[in-house]
């Protein structure tokens, strides 16, 4: 279980740290012309997706530093998985995905994972 979770985290927090500096070194994001489905959201309220490499930046950092604290055994691992996993189900649509999985396993395998209380 907990292989499984840093698989999907370390996918989504690499991709999300590589995404942001890739815009921002090259004004567009991995993959097509057109980002993702998650930028009609920003899209909405008016905001450039452009200009959003310094979010997932933090976004993706904040992935990578939850793994290291949940494989360090962190007593604040578990609150801050499920808060990383909930800020981050608007990365649609593999994001999101991933975000629920780890965010429904935390919630449900909280035992199973070494999370006590």
């Amino acid at each position: 279980m907990k292989i499984f979770i840093t698989i999907l985290g370390f996918l989504n927090g690499g991709y999300m740290l590589l995404d942001g500096i890739y815009v921002l070194i090259k004004g567009k994001y991995i993959g097509p012309q057109k980002p993702g489905p998650w930028a009609t959201l920003f899209y909405k309220i008016k905001i450039d997706v452009f200009s959003l490499g310094p979010l997932f930046i933090a976004f993706g950092s904040l992935w990578l530093f939850w793994l290291y604290c949940l494989w360090t055994n962190q007593s604040w691992a578990y609150v801050l998985g499920i808060i990383t996993s909930f800020l981050t189900l608007w990365y649609l649509p593999v994001g999101t995905i991933f975000s629920m999985i780890i965010f429904m396993i935390l919630v449900f395998a909280k035992q199973k994972l070494g999370f006590n209380g």
